[in-house]
């Protein structure tokens, strides 16, 4: 994936100093903010947390030392920090390609999934590799890695807070079924115009905005309380910080939602579904911040049993 987004990238020939300025130094208009908050949205998915917390349990560990605890949380963070990069520099290709190729143009607003490589091959055109098959092969391995990335977060999640142990095989048959499955059907019964396909798209990334408060406020909880921890709590500093990042990304995916839904609330009844519904969603998410002490302690009983379990 992030060597067809790089080709794609190197065709563009981008201006390197203005790409390191606008990194450093971002500047938005007010006709960009919507589409802005879309990426954060879409990007910083519930499931990757979880599958970032699971780091902690793909190798065995002696807890009973405290330095061979914190030599493998420094190798966790650095792999961490080296994945998100790596996922930075992915969208930043991406990004850059289609800015360089479209910004400003009259097709800008007509590019979407479907037809996106057929307007790169009409920009660069074709030569020995064409552009075409470059960006399909781009989206090949970014479907792959979502999948799997789904997959072994599903796979943590059954095995450790939920404690289902499953052989292998099947384990991956369920897996793969879940992903694999509803997209045959998407793909062989319902319309798959351009338009619907990009429609499906937001709803997906609506679908997983809707989630994060759901692993961030139980995370946070959970890394700040002694009982779970132990000495390796956040500090005060870590944990202010930690909330304030954890709220701005909760208000960038509310705003996203409201944008969205706002757009496609028409009708008095689908309306005022929409309204009921984002009443008892924030309603619960208060509800949750509010009561995270007693939340908290019931998942800490469970992961310090998963704990316990992968000790032994």
């Amino acid at each position: 994936m992030a060597f067809s987004f790089a080709w794609l990238f190197g065709e563009t020939k981008p201006n390197g100093v203005e790409l390191l300025i606008g990194i450093l130094i971002p500047k938005l208009s007010s006709k960009t903010i919507q589409q802005a908050v879309g990426v954060v949205g879409c990007i910083i998915m519930p499931h990757n947390v979880f599958l970032h917390s699971a780091l902690v349990q793909s190798r065995e560990i002696d807890r009973s030392k405290i330095g061979r605890v914190r030599e493998a949380l420094n190798y966790y963070s650095i792999e961490s920090t080296v994945a998100l990069i790596i996922s930075f520099i992915i969208n930043l290709f991406v990004m850059t390609v289609f800015a360089k190729a479209f910004y400003g143009t009259d097709v800008a607003n007509s590019i979407g999934l479907l037809n996106a490589g057929s307007y790169l091959q009409e920009k660069y055109g074709g030569g020995l590799f064409p552009i075409l098959y470059i960006w399909g092969i781009g989206l090949l391995a970014a479907g792959q890695s979502s999948t799997i990335t789904g997959t072994y977060a599903g796979q943590f999640i059954m095995g450790g807070f939920l404690n289902l142990r499953l052989k292998k095989w099947l384990r991956a048959l369920i897996t793969r079924s879940c992903a694999i499955v509803p997209t045959m059907i998407v793909a062989l019964v319902f319309d798959t115009s351009e338009e619907t396909l990009d429609v499906m798209n937001e709803w997906l990334n609506v679908l997983q905005s809707i989630q994060i408060p759901f692993a961030l406020v139980p995370l946070l909880y959970l890394v700040s309380k002694e009982e779970v921890m132990g000495i390796f709590k956040i500090g005060p500093v870590i944990k202010v910080i930690s909330w304030l990042v954890a709220a701005l990304v909760i208000a960038i995916n509310g705003y996203l939602l409201l944008q969205f839904f706002s757009s496609e609330a028409s009708g008095l009844l689908f309306g005022s579904v929409i309204s009921a519904f984002t009443v008892v969603y924030v309603a619960f998410i208060m509800y949750l911040v509010s009561r995270g002490i007693t939340f908290s302690n019931w998942l800490g009983f469970l992961q310090s049993k998963t704990l316990t379990n992968s000790g032994n």
